[in-house]
């Protein structure tokens, strides 16, 4: 059954162009695109290998679990992402202990050493995408995304 609206018998019609999550999937989805475009140029990296990378380069040393729920990847991507960054020979993997069907993630210096180079290419583009909006924008922004985030993303505590 079709909700009507209530000046005519006609359905209502979602916009999806002014729609809050269809506008920031388009834009989370854009400035990934963009931004892919520098870590592949510039070390030949996919969406999923970079994010992995930079999990492993921030936090040292991580489990694909871990790198899945940070990154909000599945684990098929992940897997993917670790298989080719070892290839690489940019992450080594080491069998937990206690439970071998665990494997703990760490960049090689190799691996490291390209993190950091990428480090202040992220930062740039961060600066330049600002850069775009006014102080007031980059403050109401900011603060928006917290809140949302606050709202819909479990803490970890």
């Amino acid at each position: 059954m079709a909700i009507k609206s209530e000046a005519s018998d006609a359905p209502e019609i979602l916009n999806l162009e002014n729609f809050l999550p269809y506008r920031l999937y388009r834009l989370a989805d854009a400035v990934s695109r963009e931004f892919s475009r520098i870590y592949k140029d510039s070390h030949g990296l996919t969406r999923p290998e970079w994010r992995t990378l930079s999990g492993l380069g921030q936090h040292g040393t991580m489990t694909a679990s871990a790198i899945g729920e940070q990154s909000a990847m599945h684990k098929t991507k992940v897997s993917r992402a670790v298989a080719e960054l070892e290839r690489r020979r940019w992450l080594t993997r080491k069998p937990d202990e206690k439970d071998r069907r665990i494997e703990h993630l760490t960049l090689t210096g190799t691996g490291l050493a390209a993190y950091r180079e990428m480090v202040p290419l992220a930062k740039a583009f961060e600066g330049d995408l600002l850069a775009r909006l006014s102080a007031e924008e980059r403050t109401a922004i900011t603060s928006g995304l917290a809140a949302l985030e606050t709202s819909l993303v479990p803490s970890k505590g």
